[in-house]
């Protein structure tokens, strides 16, 4: 029941794979599916639904029914446009199987012989680890596959595959492998492939969503990005035809240091090396990519674990005017005194001061500074209707001008994610063929520990001269993102000038120094010449990761901003 490589009409010594994304997230543009089919040539479309987040979401909504579990978004959005895809000859895989992907790829069969369409549909399971015990307490455990049993299913016919929790570069390193005849052990092959996959994962991130370096641009709606892949692992990232956004080395550099860390990449079908790739304009909104090394996998897999850690619920007072630090002091003590009479007092009370307001202000919105109380606890009614009664019954007896931006609502349950690691042969990966058959990945090939990349030499500093105090981001472009509780941020620039300063110039004391929130944490620093870049991980910053929602940003989505806005000393000769 297998085909050659390169199967649906296409040889298997074909040079280019085709490779597009319609979705970033769970949630993404409803109709990116159809833009993608329609404005141009593709071999394979993908879609990515999966974060740490969106597995806590699908746990609870698992909850309900053991049908639930996977993105329902997916099947409407495919309801409309499947047979366009048959029809085209386009391959469609995508995670939305979520927590269920045998649910999803069963509701897809159905969908097709209600359509009256003929669809080949496979899916791929193992990843979920929860069953047996093995994680006491977790909602969710799912282990991180590699792109194998994608590779095995398209192989077998499938028009449609849909996965559980692969890596969001499986969903372009399996087609590839099946396109390309690639073996296991083709290392440099296969990490090429992660880095594209790595680049179309967050969708029109790639195209100039999220661009630090947006003015000027039409961004109204950005295109979806897609990969000419080649069989030796380069690519070419681009767009289709008069879509909106574009695509140039910033875009790509940015999407490429997002939510990574330091030189080597590591994932279940290879570790790449991010110091060898090269980037280049390869026309407008063409951008190649080379030079990709890569190396064996780790012998473990990464397992994401997610956890209901209690219940949280949260109050913004507004304090408009004078005296705004005793305002502020005033309804602290007030609420400390309601939680000590209570009869259950919160486990974790915070309190975050937020300074919007401005001296002699035009408005009454940029008169008022925001005081935060973030509350938690195990127990619902400690931060349910104990919270609603101590603040609201405060509306006529403390501080002049009292009022919040709303009402305390009903406790929220909140998630707490960690990652595990476990052996990769304790993880059966599983391809269920379109007609039924379930073929087991076998975890063959050669796996290495990984260790530390030595830091490539610096550049030369720039020689002295006149300098002037300006934001960072006038010559420096970022972008960030969470890892768990951890977070990254990624700083990049044009030009052997700026990259000899910028090399030089932010180190972590620095960073610390322009980020004071990073001081008591550990910050590592990774260097990455080829991309002129340099990007910092900070240990701890969103407590146990974005479900609990520890921090005001709680993915770190605005924390590269922040640090483009700090000002220091630039050489003139830069701007």
């Amino acid at each position: 029941m297998s085909e050659t490589p390169g199967g649906g009409g296409r040889a298997a010594s074909q040079d280019v794979l085709r490779i597009g994304n319609a979705s970033g997230f769970y949630g993404d543009r409803f109709d990116a599916l159809r833009e993608m089919l329609e404005g141009g040539p593709l071999d394979v479309l993908t879609g990515d639904y999966l974060a740490e987040l969106t597995m806590l979401i699908l746990g609870r909504d698992r909850l309900k029914g053991p049908a639930r579990g996977y993105a329902r978004t997916f099947l409407r959005q495919l309801e409309d446009t499947l047979g366009l895809a048959l029809d085209r000859g386009v391959r469609i895989v995508t995670n939305a199987g979520g927590l269920n992907p045998a649910g999803l790829a069963d509701a897809v069969r159905q969908l097709a012989d209600r359509l009256g369409l003929h669809a080949r549909v496979a899916h791929v399971e193992g990843d979920d680890l929860a069953p047996g015990g093995r994680f006491p307490g977790a909602l969710t455990a799912n282990a991180y596959l590699g792109g194998a049993g994608i590779t095995a299913c398209l192989a077998a016919g499938a028009d449609i595959v849909v996965t559980g929790r692969v890596t969001d570069a499986a969903l372009v390193t399996g087609p590839a492998a099946w396109h390309f005849g690639w073996a296991e052990d083709a290392y440099d092959r296969l990490a090429g492939a992660v880095v594209a996959g790595h680049i179309l994962e967050c969708g029109t991130q790639a195209t100039g969503g999220n661009h630090s370096r947006f003015k000027g641009r039409d961004l109204r709606r950005p295109g979806f990005p897609l990969a000419e892949l080649h069989a030796d692992g380069s690519c070419v990232i681009t767009k289709h035809p008069g879509t909106g956004g574009f695509v140039d080395v910033g875009t790509v550099t940015e999407q490429l240091l997002y939510e990574t860390g330091g030189a080597r990449y590591a994932g279940p079908d290879v570790t790449a090396r991010l110091d060898t790739v090269r980037l280049t304009q390869d026309g407008p909104d063409r951008v190649r990519v080379t030079g990709v090394r890569g190396e064996a996998p780790p012998p473990t897999l990464k397992t994401g674990l997610n956890r209901l850690g209690g219940f949280r619920n949260e109050v913004v007072f507004v304090l408009t005017g004078l005296d705004i630090e005793a305002k502020a002091a005033l309804v602290r003590d007030q609420m400390d005194d309601a939680f000590a009479r209570a009869k259950s007092r919160p486990e974790q009370v915070d309190w975050e001061l937020a300074r919007t307001d401005r001296a002699d202000a035009a408005t009454e919105e940029t008169a008022s500074a925001l005081l935060r109380l973030v509350v938690r606890d195990s127990d619902a009614d400690a931060v349910g209707r104990t919270l609603s009664s101590a603040a609201i019954e405060l509306a006529l007896g403390s501080y002049p001008g009292f009022h919040v931006t709303a009402p305390p609502g009903k406790a929220d349950p909140y998630g707490v994610f960690e990652a595990a690691y476990v052996d990769r042969a304790e993880v059966e990966h599983v391809a269920v063929l379109p007609d039924g058959e379930r073929e087991l990945i076998p975890y063959g090939g050669v796996t290495r520990a990984l260790t530390d990349v030595d830091e490539p030499p610096l550049p030369d500093p720039l020689p002295p001269g006149p300098t002037r105090r300006v934001p960072l981001g006038l010559i420096a472009g970022a972008r960030s993102g969470d890892k768990g509780g951890d977070a990254n941020v990624g700083v990049w620039v044009d030009g052997d000038d700026a990259w000899a300063w910028l090399a030089h110039e932010l180190t972590v004391e620095r960073f610390q120094e322009l980020l004071p929130e990073t001081r008591p944490l550990a910050v590592v620093r990774h260097v990455l010449p080829n991309l002129r870049a340099l990007n910092f991980t900070v240990t701890g910053l969103l407590g146990q990761g974005v479900a609990s929602r520890h921090r005001f940003d709680p993915q770190a989505k605005g924390l590269a901003e922040w640090l483009r806005s700090r000002h220091l000393e630039i050489p003139e000769v830069l701007l």
